[in-house]
């Protein structure tokens, strides 16, 4: 109840609540109209005409957005798994007790600090086919008999935006994890030592149930960033070879911004946000399962 003379609580979230409408709601809403309509960007939004759900029927019997979709759940599966494995043993390696483990655990920072601007600039460095690292590093070993375009060839053009990507945001999941192990017990670590526990049984029974809820939100953060990759496909590869590295976001940017179809583009950014909105609701499904009854 509330005391008389009191301010109501929605009278001080007024203002957050009305930059939120006009920062948040207004374009959500205007997308959501432009999606069942012809709309042009040169046009202007005047000349548009309702078109119902034609934009989305085409859209989900496009060939080329069909493709577009399996390249971006291939990189969603493919750069959060590796994030994920790769999160997960750092952790535990840095949760145990060596020296020089603060210098490895700040230095873990520095490939997430980095904008994926510059690391994909960097790594389109490493791959470059007439001088690149990789390809010195690798025909000087003799695992190849001479330089090859990584960022060229459709078969390993998305193989190799997956690895720049883990690279950069597998800290993020070693972060989280290992602020989960801080509160793992001690004494249960103990216990299960003297029960004849070994390593990987006390993995299963101890540190499992301590680090699964914030891996599952760390894996759910990411999968999201995943399914809306844009930013470094585009400065690494824009979309190519063959449209081999094309993504659902790249694909509403081109339908948008370089066809200039802004109706239908607004259909495809609406699927893309459907697709995000499954995989929430997985997420809290799993939440609850996991929350004691």
């Amino acid at each position: 109840m509330q005391r008389p003379g009191s301010i109501s609580p929605w009278r001080l979230l007024a203002p957050m609540l009305a930059i939120m409408a006009a920062v948040v709601g207004y374009p959500v809403v205007q997308t959501i109209a432009l999606a069942f309509t012809d709309a042009r960007l040169l046009g202007g939004l005047g000349s548009a005409h309702w078109v119902g759900l034609d934009n989305f029927i085409y859209a989900l019997t496009d060939a080329n957005f069909l493709s577009a979709t399996a390249h971006t759940l291939y990189f969603a599966i493919l750069s959060v798994g590796f994030e994920t494995l790769f999160g997960v043993l750092v952790a535990l390696l840095l949760n145990e007790k060596f020296r020089g483990r603060t210098v490895c655990r700040a230095l873990l920072v520095l490939p997430w600090a980095l904008p994926t601007i510059v690391n994909a600039i960097m790594w389109r460095l490493i791959y470059q086919p007439d001088f690149g690292v990789l390809n010195a590093v690798l025909t000087q070993t003799g695992v190849l008999s001479g330089y090859r375009g990584w960022l060229g060839d459709p078969d390993s053009a998305m193989n190799a935006v997956v690895l720049a990507d883990v690279w950069k945001n597998y800290p993020l999941v070693a972060l989280i994890v290992l602020a989960a192990l801080q509160n793992a017990p001690a004494d249960l670590y103990e216990a299960a030592r003297l029960d004849g526990a070994g390593a990987f049984r006390r993995f299963q029974v101890v540190t499992w149930p301590v680090i699964a809820p914030p891996l599952l939100v760390a894996i759910v953060l990411r999968s999201i960033e995943a399914l809306k990759v844009f930013d470094i496909v585009y400065v690494m590869t824009r979309g190519g070879p063959a449209s081999a590295t094309k993504t659902m976001s790249f694909f509403v940017y081109e339908e948008s911004f370089r066809f200039l179809r802004v109706g239908s583009g607004a259909s495809y950014a609406l699927i893309v946000v459907l697709i995000c909105m499954v995989l929430v609701t997985v997420y809290m499904r799993l939440l609850r399962h996991g929350q004691p009854a």
